[in-house]
Parts: C-alpha cells; sequence; structure tokens
C-alpha cells in the first residue's frame, strides 16, 4: 500500500493564506459556540451571560478543542484548512497523534491570551473604554512568533512537533512534473 504521507519538502503556506483561512475558521467558530453556548444555557437555564460564566468558558474550551482535534485527526485539516489547502502533520510529515494535537491546542492559548491580557491592562491604563476594541488582534498575535522561526513556524507548532504545510504546492509540483 502507497504512503499517504506529504512530503516533508512542502514549504510552509504563505501568511497571507494562513491569515485567511483564520478569518474562515473564526465564522465556523461563531457557529460552534454560539451553538454550544445554547445548549449550555438551555441545559443549566442560565438567563444571564455572567451567570457560571467559567463553567461556560471551561465547556467552550473543550468544544473548540474537540472541533480541531477531530479534524485535524482524521483528515489534518479544517474546513477551511481544506479550501485553502493547508494541511497540519508531524514534522516528519506524518499525521500527528492524540497526544501531540492536544498540545498543539493547548500551545495555541498562551500568547493570544498574554495579548488580551495586555490589551485589558492598555486599557484601563489609557482610560479608554474604545481601547478594548483591540482584542481582535489578540488571535492573530501567534504570527509574531512566525517571523522569527528559522522554518516560519508558530510557536505551538514548534514546541508540538507539528507543522503547516501548503498542499498547493504540491499540486503545483505534480502539474510540472505531467
Amino acid at each position: 500500500m502507497a504512503s499517504t504521507a506529504v512530503p516533508v519538502s512542502l514549504p510552509v503556506p504563505s501568511r497571507r493564506r494562513l491569515f485567511a483561512s483564520m478569518m474562515y475558521e473564526s465564522i465556523l467558530l461563531f457557529g460552534i459556540i454560539f451553538l454550544v453556548g445554547l445548549i449550555f444555557d438551555y441545559a443549566t437555564k442560565s438567563y444571564h451571560a455572567l451567570y457560571l460564566r467559567h463553567s461556560r468558558q471551561f465547556i467552550l474550551f473543550l468544544a473548540i478543542g474537540l472541533y480541531f482535534m477531530m479534524a485535524w485527526r482524521r483528515a489534518g485539516q479544517t474546513l477551511p484548512m481544506k479550501t485553502w489547502y493547508i494541511r497540519l502533520e508531524t514534522t516528519h510529515g506524518t499525521k500527528p497523534g492524540y497526544m501531540q494535537l492536544l498540545l498543539r491546542y493547548l500551545l495555541m492559548w498562551p500568547i493570544p491570551l498574554a495579548c488580551a491580557l495586555f490589551i485589558e491592562y492598555l486599557s484601563s491604563l489609557t482610560g479608554y473604554a474604545s481601547t478594548d476594541l483591540l482584542i481582535v488582534a489578540a488571535p492573530f498575535s501567534i504570527f509574531i512568533w512566525s517571523w522569527f522561526d528559522k522554518d516560519g513556524l508558530f510557536m505551538h507548532d514548534r514546541l508540538a512537533g507539528t507543522r503547516l504545510v501548503d498542499l498547493q504546492a504540491r499540486i503545483t509540483q505534480q502539474a510540472a512534473k505531467a
């Protein structure tokens, strides 16, 4: 049986394509968060956003993690990653295991959360409530590490032993051979 692993020589997708994939992903995540939040509110009969706030956040954290880990484990891709021809794999070009995916998911959070904390501090320091609007940039703070990484990887990919590969490059290579 032939191996389905993508060659390790595939490049990392451009930041522009990664950003576009993240924007698309945020639309899907909005739906997941809304649905899980609605089920949580219905099940707990909570009629106020601050009621059981930490429980809700934990359930949403688990739901988002489950979404990503299921998609990454099954095909190495979420729907936006398929659209943009991006796939997650290990640094050796194989499918990541569950523990590696869990580690990647957990390591995705520190930089955006630190950025959100900085934005909250900046808002309280300046006294301008509108500074809170900068929170929309927090998820994209994960790109900062990739500018300094020798291979252009995100920090969580570097630490988890995973990488995102550009499948469009494989299509281009195959077309050049034909």
